[in-house]
């Protein structure tokens, strides 16, 4: 624990939420939810407007639709919150060379490393300009935690949400946090909740005078340990500029159980190839492969193979993959899939199996064919891209962009019955007019995000005319309807 409030914890307002009522003018001070729009999709964020109707994170977006059905149901454009989150942490880089980020919208910065006077005023000061500095570059607000240490840092930043800033004075932080449920400190899940409330234990202050004694009774040694000490201010927790990745990872929900073994087959051979696409993008290798199943039931199974030597070849990854899915009994359904690799390296290794396999598959084509001498040896592979359909009308998705030659650029409000509705505007307009088209409009294409912030160089007209709802060339929304892709409903 620091003598100075220098340790910054940084975390901007539902993030995802709050950029998409950034770049669409319609939208500010209404419920907003970005996620999955599937009938198995979740809540990745969602407004602080929405929030009142008990809209949260991780929830099912069905159960949101129910508890707030006029909100915006948005899918998310990750490129476009890659690139705010690489401003934002830009301008924490100028304050230190030592950042951890947690997340895109989340990261401690060490403001001593950065050479800020170890006062109270002079970390404010610091955090209030990185406040006004992060508007201005992206128009978004965030809010700030000061402390001595990185938990209470981050508590601060909680308690001053939105767009706000809470310092908390090394010495009282006990203080702070005492009256706090046990859920506000770190690693404190629903589960270690309830095993505390159970004895009695709902509080921090509780929590400390329960003792060290206690805590590992009910938790364990490690857990129990390591909670007591949060829970009486000890956290001697660094800043850490650089987190390795443990594991490289992807999986699927899917939008109806998967029931016919080939298909859970194919599925998890396309999962694999994109796990290995991502572990060489990352310049990686792994050994571990571990494959995941979530049931109809919502039982989780994991299964892990360790091969002799690290491997980025997707064929062999995609082997390994398929051995471990045979002891594994999908017949009643399977709701996820997941692929991933573990005990990454920066050297591959060739696989031993997949060289043996490779050599009895030459030795059985020989027994009827001459061999070639001098054949080449195992190679590996290039992950293969996914056949495709031939081209059809893009899919109009609620919330991405698109650009009509005629009317500008606009972003998808819903489709349906082989309609599009589309609002024309811009981050820097007024709310814009609706209009709706056919699915295969020649003039109708897919756009890429506009910047949120108007740059000089950035001068493009905004579309003429009434704001919807006054103009008779505005056609009703074909969203309307309930069929199709979805409707944002804004």
């Amino acid at each position: 624990m620091r003598g100075a409030p220098t340790i910054l914890h940084l975390d901007m307002d539902a993030f995802y939420a709050s950029v998409e009522q950034a770049s669409k003018p319609s939208l500010r001070g209404k419920p907003v939810v970005v996620g999955g729009l599937g009938p198995r999709g979740v809540v990745a964020t969602a407004s602080y407007e929405a929030r009142v109707f008990g809209v949260h994170s991780a929830m099912a977006t069905a159960q949101a639709r129910r508890l707030c059905p006029n909100a915006a149901y948005l899918t998310p454009r990750f490129e476009l919150y890659q690139r705010i989150s690489q401003v934002v942490m830009g301008l924490l880089g100028e304050l230190s060379p030592l950042v951890e980020p947690l997340s895109l919208d989340e990261a401690f910065v060490d403001l001593e490393a950065g050479g800020v006077p170890a006062s109270g005023a002079a970390a404010r000061a610091v955090g209030e300009r990185l406040r006004r500095d992060i508007e201005a570059a992206t128009g978004l607000t965030a809010s700030v935690g000061l402390a001595g240490s990185k938990m209470f840092a981050k508590i601060a930043s909680e308690e001053a949400k939105p767009n706000g800033l809470m310092l908390i004075e090394p010495g009282t932080e006990l203080d702070v946090l005492g009256p706090m449920s046990v859920r506000t400190i770190p690693g404190v899940g629903p589960a270690t909740a309830e095993t505390l409330r159970r004895a009695g234990i709902t509080t921090v202050t509780e929590t400390a005078e329960a003792g060290e004694d206690e805590l590992v009774r009910l938790l364990g040694k490690a857990h129990g340990g390591g909670l007591y000490a949060l829970a009486t201010g000890h956290d001697d927790r660094p800043v850490v500029a650089e987190r390795d990745a443990k594991s490289v990872s992807v999986e699927d929900t899917f939008a109806e159980d998967l029931t016919d073994r080939t298909r859970v087959q194919l599925e998890l051979a396309r999962l694999a190839d994109r796990c290995v696409a991502r572990l060489r993008g990352a310049g990686r290798s792994g050994r571990t492969v571990v494959i995941k199943v979530r049931r109809y039931d919502f039982s989780t199974l994991t299964r892990s193979e360790t091969l002799r030597g690290p491997t980025d070849d997707p064929a062999v990854v995609r082997e390994a993959a398929a051995r471990l899915l045979e002891h594994v009994d999908t017949t009643a359904g399977v709701r996820l899939l997941g692929v991933g690799v573990s005990g990454l390296a920066d050297y591959t290794q060739e696989d031993l199996f997949a060289q043996a396999a490779a050599g009895a598959a030459e030795a059985a084509a020989a027994a009827g064919t001459a061999t070639t001498a001098g054949a080449a040896p195992h190679e590996p592979e290039t992950p293969q891209e996914p056949q495709t359909a031939p081209e059809g009308p893009p899919r109009w998705l609620p919330g991405l962009d698109v650009r009509h030659d005629e009317h500008g650029a606009g972003w998808v409000q819903g489709s349906g019955v082989g309609r599009v509705t589309v609002r024309f505007e811009e981050p820097w307009s007024a709310p814009g007019r609706v209009r709706t088209f056919r699915v295969d409009d020649p003039a109708l294409h897919p756009a890429e995000p506009l910047p949120l912030v108007r740059t000089e160089g950035d001068q493009s007209p905004v579309p003429a005319g009434p704001p919807d709802g006054a103009s008779p060339a505005a056609v009703p929304s074909a969203a309307g309807g309930g069929s199709g892709e979805g409707s944002s409903s804004p």
